[in-house]
């Protein structure tokens, strides 16, 4: 079977995480999928294969070939929470010609106008969305690459060291290494799939964290208001004033970091504000943080003590240090790819990954692309090609660990 028609059968499961989720998985949707690849990993001839109380999906490769480490590939089933993830219906666009590609009847299109990258697949087959949700290549193609190498090795017999393979829940909302049992998992060293552009290489990735900024108001009827109303929602707009305004997503690229406003929410009373914050730089990482306790601290002074309330949460750090003394995954990655004839790409992620996390808890742990495009986005797709040579790429990496 080709990864991407596992990957077509994936994506018709639900697996959106939810942030506000105090569960492991966050979402109980979420292990349909991890027990329908159990089954299917069992079938190929994988062995110790079992999903583990919190939805995390192990199996493994026996060697034919002793005395070489044990390779792990790790991919995420959750989707984003960010865009609607139920009722998936990809479509094949075969032998794109350039064009305007219309999504289904929901108006959306993929225009090369506003996506020029997509001229770089004409005369491939993409899979694309109706308009109406994401897709999933973000990660469904990594799991249907990955485990499309995985049958081809045990189907062909390739010589190979240990190979150990896993899924996490809840990579989305940043939680898909918390509960990855590193121990048992038991490689020396791992690569995650998780998107990306086709010869994306990634070893470097943001520090992130997580902000939950909470408003108390006094509400009052508006006709007697004055000196006595303490509106919560423009106290809350005061907070987001302050926040550097060119250090937005839309106005950064490569290691600039930033601040992104996700979600906000409220009324006179009550009003929360949730945002990201990310940089590369771990002293500019700091001062973001501190950037936030000086504006909570200013607006407490000027509306009373206990008006705002502050909650910073870590979610991962820049894996860079971690995998500096393991630099023969990134040389042999490239070299992989540069076998499969693909071009490598050594990019900074502008995000984060499991890997992060999993190469802070001792296991190095670098990113390759799926060859996906607009993730978390209705204007998502994959060309069908990318992911052969995904699975051609792993296969490689494979033997290089082999020899």
């Amino acid at each position: 079977m080709r990864a991407y028609e596992r990957f077509l059968q994936y994506v018709q499961v639900d697996t959106q995480s939810d942030p506000f989720s105090t569960t492991t998985p966050s979402t109980e949707k979420q292990k349909n999928l991890a027990r329908a690849l159990v089954e299917e990993m069992t079938r190929m001839g994988m062995t110790n294969v079992r999903m583990d109380d919190t939805c995390y999906v192990y199996g493994e490769i026996p060697a034919t070939v002793e005395g070489k480490p044990t390779l792990g590939l790790i991919a995420h089933m959750d989707t984003t929470p960010d865009m609607c993830g139920t009722n998936v219906k990809p479509r094949i666009v075969e032998q794109y010609d350039g064009g305007v590609i219309p999504l289904g009847d929901s108006g959306e299109t993929l225009d090369p106008a506003r996506f020029p990258h997509l001229l770089q697949y004409v005369g491939q087959d993409l899979i694309v969305t109706d308009g109406t949700t994401l897709l999933g290549a973000d990660d469904k193609a990594g799991v249907a690459e990955i485990l499309t190498a995985a049958e081809t090795i045990l189907a062909e017999n390739r010589p190979h060291g240990r190979i150990v393979v896993g899924f996490t829940p809840d990579e989305e909302i940043g939680r898909g290494a918390d509960l990855f049992d590193v121990p048992a998992f038991g490689a020396d060293f791992a690569y995650t799939v998780d998107g990306g552009q086709i010869g994306e290489l990634e070893y470097e990735n943001f520090n992130g964290a997580a902000a939950l900024v909470t408003i108390h108001g006094v509400n009052i009827h508006p006709g007697e208001a004055k000196d006595k109303m303490k509106n919560a929602c423009l106290i809350a707009m005061e907070f987001h004033r302050m926040v550097p305004p060119a250090q937005a997503p839309a106005h950064t690229c490569g290691y600039e970091g930033f601040y992104h406003l996700a979600h906000m929410e409220g009324s006179e009373e009550l009003a929360c504000l949730r945002y990201i914050i990310r940089d590369h730089d771990k002293d500019k990482f700091r001062q973001k943080k501190e950037q936030f306790e000086r504006i909570a601290r200013y607006l407490n002074e000027t509306y009373g003590e206990g008006t705002v309330e502050l909650e910073l949460t870590d979610s991962y750090y820049n894996m860079k240090e971690k995998i500096l003394p393991h630099m023969h995954l990134i040389e042999n990655a490239k070299a992989a790819m540069e076998a499969c004839g693909v071009t490598p790409q050594v990019i900074p992620i502008r995000g984060g990954t499991d890997g992060a996390n999993l190469s802070y808890k001792g296991l190095p742990c670098p990113n390759l692309s799926t060859g996906g495009h607009n993730a978390h986005s209705r204007h998502e797709y994959i060309p069908i090609q990318s992911m052969d040579k995904t699975v051609q790429v792993l296969l490689e990496i494979v033997r290089l660990y082999s020899l």
